[in-house]
């Protein structure tokens, strides 16, 4: 159902935490990550700085390192611009189907940033979008209670006859759970710090 999931990264700690959560998804659905580096610019001007470039290309590189290591294919990519719109524009141009990216970025001005970006791509993004954040207090730690979420999230979301297809799985903060459904199948995600639930959008869900 996924086969190219893209992970926007900055290097920060919340990058790097996506970063495991996206490699989990991709090994489960034998997917291609993409790396992403968005170096900003802004109505408020650019900020890179001489250091900005190389900095975004170590970032991808972590990533390329990371998957290889743990036998997943990846692309990485370094860009220029909005990040929120170039991240939005690598996924129409290389058919993402699952975007997984960090709550919080470093401290101070770029952890306001990386949430504002995050939070963007939530809402204009056309594919899933995985959130990931720097918070270890898991609430549902239960495949069965994912499960039920999972079920009556998709209830409440106009589904009839859905039936869990197979085992829920983890990946870091949340639980993909796959559905069969009078309208055909779909994944619903459990997030596993607020039990809340959020059915994927995508062509599965069509």
């Amino acid at each position: 159902m996924y086969q190219d999931v893209l992970i926007p990264t900055d290097g920060s700690d919340g990058t790097r935490r996506s970063l495991n959560h996206g490699l989990t998804i991709a090994g489960r659905f034998d997917a291609t990550v993409h790396a992403l580096s968005v170096v900003p610019e802004g109505p408020l001007g650019t900020l890179q700085t001489d250091e900005a470039i190389p900095a975004a290309e170590r970032a991808v590189e972590r990533v390329e390192a990371e998957a290889t290591r743990e036998g997943v294919d990846v692309v990485t990519a370094v860009e220029q611009g909005v990040p929120h719109e170039e991240i939005l524009a690598y996924a129409d141009d290389h058919g993402i189907d699952m975007i997984v990216m960090g709550t919080q970025g470093r401290t101070g001005l770029d952890r306001v940033l990386v949430g504002s970006v995050t939070e963007r791509i939530v809402r204009m993004a056309d594919v899933p979008v995985v959130t990931v954040r720097l918070t270890e207090d898991i609430r549902i730690e239960d495949s069965d209670e994912a499960a039920d979420i999972a079920r009556k999230t998709a209830e409440r979301e106009g589904y009839d006859d859905v039936t869990v297809l197979e085992d829920p799985h983890r990946t870091s903060a949340s639980w993909i759970v796959p559905l069969e459904t009078d309208r055909g199948p779909l994944h619903v995600h459990v997030d596993a710090v607020t039990s809340e639930g959020r059915v994927a959008t995508g062509p599965e869900t069509e």
